[in-house]
């Protein structure tokens, strides 16, 4: 049977198509809450990286009535890197609000979500947004959209796709791509949107007399009450006190008792005594519970499929810091402390893996892309861990004897005058171009690259092109091993001592490097102080001081004149180091160093080698 008292929508699009701000406006219009309360941009952005990176990376549950009906809304990230975040939440909607920008039209993470979205068999419901953008061109992106639909198998039925056109920044939906006031539907609102999700997204199908099954997608946490599972009922009810069965991923099942529900309601959640088939709920009192394990009624336990999220395709190694300055900026510095962490993050991040790296404080961390990974390492050094991070690798597989590598598609949006450079870059990281078209003052060319070309090439993109290039990907296959990348072009300055970094001796490098410390920056030996202009490693003293004698007094020079040192962001970091080198993570501070910190280990070592 069908519920016709509530919707399970997810929102999904390609990262800063405006999946968010709609979210805000909806909420902004519902009525239900005081102004003070929505007084923020990007009201569900509440992690800190996501306020400060402005992109969303958790995904997030709020539920809205409108004309009688329960709303719940699923906003998920736009940024590939967590696309498991996307994936796993799927199970929960019966339709989809897909968000397509009117001026770039469809994007590789629309491609990528889309196609999930369809798998899931979810109606989708295609909206046209940022009409109100000088260069929108609305007619033209619906039927991009359309060929997408049909590049990914959608048969006629699903091709045949409702859309309106809207502008969540300025709160109107209208089905007049004209009407930027939306004053043609309703007074500038955006219930002409909320009445398409009621016309053409269907109600749960629920079998509210079968045995209890709800499939854990996402996992919260409370102070109080510990782990809070959160998923959709599937079948039956479930009871405040109940007794469940558990099922794990060996097939086993386990006891336990439910101790609270709760239900979703505007930005929150509140408590109920039961709820039944079709509802999305918040499950608390199940202490061992894992996203993807199936709650069951105890009498007649049958575990739904387990979710299956995509394979990450890069790697890192994470392990302990073990610079001279371990344990003076940090609370959390041992490998236990690390082991603990890495595998309680797995506990919520499905498309992450660990491993142990061979060694007793070493671990191999697999993700989706280097922001994925630098998210993980970011939040950890805010929480009080010390510890080094070592330089991306590629995952490669074996078949049939042959090793296979990920390609990525590559879209990259820049000023037609300065397309010489991107052309330059990707063809240098063995990229092909697939396709390039015009976009006013615009050129947007798609490539597929290794993902090992990937490595670094936003930054130096960003550079060759003053900041103007977009840049997006997404994994699109694996194929056979190709030749090599070029490696970083630059050798860097190693200092040979430990002690504050001194202005005399930095003046004296510049000319002939680029520095990373200013003057009094604790150093330590083996630490990376700066870029050789050439492209072999040198060994500096950026401690040494200016001698003073009868003939030479402190004042007796010119004055000392010192460039900006270069700040680097922590991805920015990790796509700088090489094999040999490694960045170590505290909570404030973010430095390059050598594996091997004494430079008779590093000749050692390249001898072996």
């Amino acid at each position: 049977m069908r519920r016709d008292d509530i919707r399970n929508i997810v929102i999904i699009a390609h990262v800063d198509h405006g999946k968010t701000t709609l979210v805000d406006c909806l909420l902004k219009q519902s009525g239900q809450f005081r102004d003070s309360q929505l007084s923020s941009e990007r009201i569900l952005d509440s992690n800190d990286q996501e306020k400060e990176r402005g992109i969303t990376i958790l995904a997030k549950n709020i539920a809205l009535p409108f004309k009688g009906v329960k709303i719940n809304i699923i906003d998920t990230p736009g940024h590939a890197d967590f696309g498991g975040e996307v994936e796993r939440v799927l199970s929960m909607a019966d339709g989809a609000l897909v968000l397509v920008d009117a001026a770039e039209g469809p994007m590789p993470q629309t491609r990528f979500v889309l196609s999930k979205a369809l798998e899931c068999e979810l109606k989708p419901i295609v909206v046209i947004n940022k009409v109100d953008k000088p260069d929108a061109r609305p007619m033209e992106v619906v039927d991009e959209v359309l060929d997408l639909f049909l590049q990914l198998g959608a048969d006629d039925s699903i091709a045949d796709f409702p859309y309106i056109f809207a502008s969540a920044k300025e709160g109107f939906a209208s089905h007049d791509p004209a009407d930027r006031s939306g004053t043609a539907d309703r007074s500038g609102t955006m219930e002409p949107l909320l009445n398409m999700v009621l016309e053409h997204i269907p109600g749960p199908d629920v079998q509210p007399e079968e045995p209890l099954q709800i499939l854990c997608t996402t996992l919260a946490w409370s102070e109080y009450v510990g782990r809070i599972a959160i998923g959709r009922i599937q079948a039956g009810r479930i009871k405040k006190g109940q007794n469940v069965l558990v099922s794990k991923i060996d097939d086993k099942f386990e006891r336990a008792k439910v101790t609270a529900v709760q239900v979703f309601e505007n930005l929150g959640r509140v408590d109920v005594e039961q709820s039944e088939a079709g509802d999305v709920v918040a499950v608390c009192g199940i202490e061992n519970i894992d996203i993807g394990d199936t709650i069951c009624h105890p009498d007649s336990p049958n575990a739904l499929p387990r979710l299956l999220v995509d394979e990450p395709t890069l790697e890192m190694v994470f392990t302990i810091n073990t610079s001279p300055f371990v344990g003076k900026d940090g609370k959390y510095v041992t490998s236990r402390n690390l082991r603990e962490r890495l595998y309680k993050e797995l506990e919520r991040n499905v498309a992450l893996r660990v491993r142990d790296a061979g060694t007793a404080d070493s671990f191999a961390v697999s993700g989706r892309g280097v922001l994925h990974l630098a998210v993980l390492v970011e939040t950890m050094r805010r929480e009080g861990y010390e510890l080094a991070v070592s330089k991306p690798q590629v995952i490669t597989r074996e078949v049939d004897g042959k090793k296979e590598e990920p390609f990525e598609n590559l879209v990259v949006e820049v000023p037609s005058v300065k397309m010489g450079p991107v052309m330059e870059l990707v063809g240098e990281r063995r990229g092909e171009m697939i396709e390039m078209f015009p976009r006013g003052d615009f050129t947007q060319v798609t490539f597929s690259i290794p993902a090992r070309g990937l490595i670094g090439l936003r930054t130096k993109m960003l550079n060759a092109t003053q900041g103007e290039a977009i840049i997006n990907h997404r994994f699109d296959s694996y194929r056979p091993l190709g030749g090599d990348v070029p490696r970083r072009a630059n050798g860097v300055l190693i200092s040979n001592s430990t002690g504050k970094a001194v202005g005399f001796s930095l003046f004296n490098l510049q000319d002939r490097s680029e520095l990373f410390v200013k003057p009094g920056e604790e150093l330590y030996e083996g630490m990376i102080v700066g870029e050789n202009a050439r492209n072999e490693d040198m060994v500096v003293n950026p401690i040494k001081e200016k001698k003073l004698t009868n003939m030479r007094a402190s004042g007796s020079d010119e004055n000392i004149v010192l460039k900006p040192p270069r700040q680097m962001s922590l991805e920015a970091a990790l796509e700088y180091i090489e094999d040999d080198e490694l960045v170590e993570v505290t909570p404030n501070f973010i430095r390059l160093r050598k594996q091997l910190l004494k430079e008779a280990d590093r000749r050692r070592g390249g001898r072996r080698n």
